[in-house]
């Protein structure tokens, strides 16, 4: 055969099932260009010198990753639905006298200019939206510097290599469908006729329990550090759940239904449930992606959007006063103030005012209850999670000028407890020493100690007389902790006038001043205002992870309905025929379908919505790691993020049926 002939026939079958190209060569491009962008951001000059460079590095590195992984589970997806409608094309070549090394030339000249097209075109689209994907960025970030273009050479040979090897893999994936089947088997490929499905009582039930401990370890998971780490267990069970309840499930509910004569013996269930059922086995898989990827869709939108819009409450939150300062002393509590003096002199030298001052001695240690008693036992304490109690240690002078909250004398073996939850203990007994309860408080705005009661067992303010009873508790605990023990540290809090550059001006200066004061003491300064661009930096890096992956995510769940809603209506073109035929009226057959297609279409958003739902909780729980503690502006973030979704789900679904009703042909 003229080897010229090979490649008209493969662009000639490329033009012939546009219909199914040119969405996969289309989606191709775009991630393609998605892949390159995220490489190039990560090598770009620009950002690459800004302040924090490495954390944003961090986080495109991590986009770059994941793009890959799931450009690699898309193609292979989208291909493999394309080789399995062109079967009988490939068949028809076969009985008419070609060789399958024939057809596999073919294949390989149509898997070449597919590669070509999608790497090529994505490499250029890539490359002049680079910029635009860079002013997004350093807008995100509130970064003023100029926009560098740069042409990332890396970014080119890294995406052409990945993408070339998974376009090679996807041919040999085809090669093997060609090779494995006989001409027969090929051309009856679409005509094949589905046995019932089982009833997989084991499985279905089995998808309940991963669902059913999913939501449980979502649910019941207080402890942000431990939902930290048992997120990623939660999500494995909840998709294995739900893989299995589609396969599994899905099929003994439509069996149920079809037992239920009241529901079952109506024209438009009757019809619909019976096709289903035939169809869920092969279209379980299918469904279970949608479910799953719009899923990660409004967690990844909704998290990263929460976190960038509540940047001000997260500085609140970290930041209660504009310049924090602590001052950690190993040799116990010390003689003089020396802080706040320095502190207040390099505000009026600033030319600043202090609107808010707070001066204050803090004693922190953790200890473990056995018993109804706390024990200091630092091995017990490592591992306790959250078991541990918590303590802090004020004088009353200065919980009156903390919390203004007046005290009563105290004598050496008496504290007062001011607590988060309430509590009717009358005798602390911390390493065999006993302290009698003389007060008890409970904090008026416990929303304020939220994250810290979950991470937490108890978490008590203990208040002394004074300071030599503060050095006593220091002492003990220093005494059994030794190297881990903790200091007493004075805590210098203000507010200042003046706008933000003179905030950071005044704030530089203060750091200069207490340079000397670093020989007495562990000095930590920090300012909400100097401290603001680095998390816009960080959130607004993640913000732009979140809507490029959001993107990709709903660009291949978009395909896989469309590619759906084309296999289906060619598998109901031929059945709603027959039942023309057999006595159904078209208005009929519009409302089974219609059914039909509802049902299935709207089946995985439900289910995707009753995920979201479920892990709310521990998606809350680990936003207060980053500092984020408002449920309202969360909960409003999640509520938008799954409007906007549904509404696009929605489009979708109206345009994709379109397609469906075109194929299926007269019986609409």
């Amino acid at each position: 055969m003229n080897k010229g002939m090979y490649t008209k026939l493969a662009i000639t079958n490329i033009k012939n099932n546009r219909q199914f190209y040119f969405p996969y060569l289309l989606t191709g491009i775009i991630t393609v260009a998605m892949f390159y962008i995220m490489c190039a951001l990560e090598s770009n000059p620009g950002i690459q010198s800004m302040p924090g460079a490495k954390d944003l590095g961090l986080i495109l590195r991590l986009g770059i990753g994941v793009i890959g992984i799931f450009a690699v589970i898309f193609l292979f997806y989208t291909n493999s639905f394309i080789i399995k409608r062109r079967k009988k094309e490939l068949g028809i070549y076969n009985i008419l006298g070609m060789e399958k090394r024939h057809i596999a030339k073919i294949l390989s000249k149509e898997a070449f200019f597919t590669a070509i097209i999608a790497i090529g075109g994505g490499l250029v689209t890539g490359v002049l939206f680079h910029k635009l994907a860079c002013m997004l960025l350093y807008r995100m970030i509130g970064f003023n510097g100029g926009i560098t273009f740069s042409f990332s050479k890396k970014g080119v040979m890294i995406t052409a290599i990945l993408f070339a090897i998974v376009y090679l893999l996807t041919y040999i994936y085809d090669l093997f469908q060609v090779q494995l089947a006989n001409p027969i088997e090929l051309l009856q490929s679409g005509n094949k006729g589905e046995r019932e499905p089982k009833t997989k009582a084991i499985m279905a039930v089995l998808g309940v329990l991963c669902l059913g401990t999913g939501y449980f370890i979502a649910i019941t998971t207080k402890n942000p550090i431990k939902a930290l780490t048992l997120f990623f267990v939660a999500v494995i069970l909840v998709i294995i759940g739900t893989y299995l309840l589609f396969t599994a499930g899905s099929i003994a509910l439509l069996k149920i239904l079809r037992c239920n004569k009241g529901y079952y013996y109506q024209t438009k269930h009757f019809t619909s449930v019976s096709g289903m059922i035939y169809r869920m086995k092969q279209n379980a898989v299918g469904l279970a992606n949608i479910c799953i990827l719009s899923t990660m869709v409004l967690v990844a939108v909704s998290t990263t959007v929460s976190l960038y819009v509540g940047i001000e409450d997260i500085m609140k939150e970290r930041y209660p006063n504009e310049i924090n300062i602590s001052a950690y002393y190993d040799t116990g509590a010390p003689a003089e103030d020396s802080i706040a003096p320095i502190v207040e002199k390099s505000v009026k030298e600033s030319g600043r005012k202090i609107r808010h001052e707070e001066d204050y001695l803090e004693l922190y240690f953790a200890a473990i209850k056995d018993q109804g008693q706390y024990s200091l036992d630092k091995e017990k304490v490592k591992t306790a999670g959250d078991r541990v109690s918590g303590f802090v240690v004020l004088t009353r002078e200065d919980c009156k000028k903390k919390y203004n909250e007046e005290i009563p004398e105290l004598a050496e073996n008496e504290v007062a407890l001011f607590t988060i939850k309430k509590t009717d203990m009358d005798t602390l007994v911390l390493e065999n020493r006993s302290y009698h309860v003389k007060e008890i408080k409970q904090f008026q705005n416990t929303e304020d100690f939220e994250t810290i009661a979950d991470m937490m067992d108890e978490y008590y303010y203990v208040i002394v007389n004074d300071v030599q009873d503060m050095e006593r508790l220091w002492q003990l605990q220093k005494d059994i902790y030794q190297e881990n023990s903790s200091s007493i540290s004075r805590q210098v809090r203000l507010d200042i006038d003046g706008d933000s550059e003179q905030k950071k001006e005044c704030f530089e200066n203060i750091k200069t001043a207490l340079g000397p004061e670093q020989a007495k003491a562990r000095i930590l300064i920090d300012s909400r205002q100097s401290s603001l661009d680095e998390f816009y930096q960080i959130y607004g890096g993640f913000l732009f992870l979140g809507l490029f992956l959001g993107i990709l995510f709903l660009m291949i769940t978009v395909l896989i309905i469309f590619y759906k809603q084309i296999s289906e209506g060619y598998d109901d073109k031929e059945r709603f025929s027959i039942m023309e035929k057999v006595g159904m009226s078209n208005d009929e057959v519009k409302a089974t379908i219609r059914s039909q297609v509802r049902t299935v279409f709207f089946l995985p958003i439900l289910m995707a919505a009753v995920h979201v739902g479920m892990a709310f909780p521990m998606i809350k729980r680990l936003l207060s790691l980053f500092g984020l503690s408002n449920t309202a502006l969360f909960a409003g973030c999640m509520a938008g993020t799954i409007l906007v979704f549904a509404l696009i789900y929605l489009l979708v679904f109206l345009k994709t049926s379109k397609t469906y009703y075109k194929i299926v042909g007269e019986q609409v």
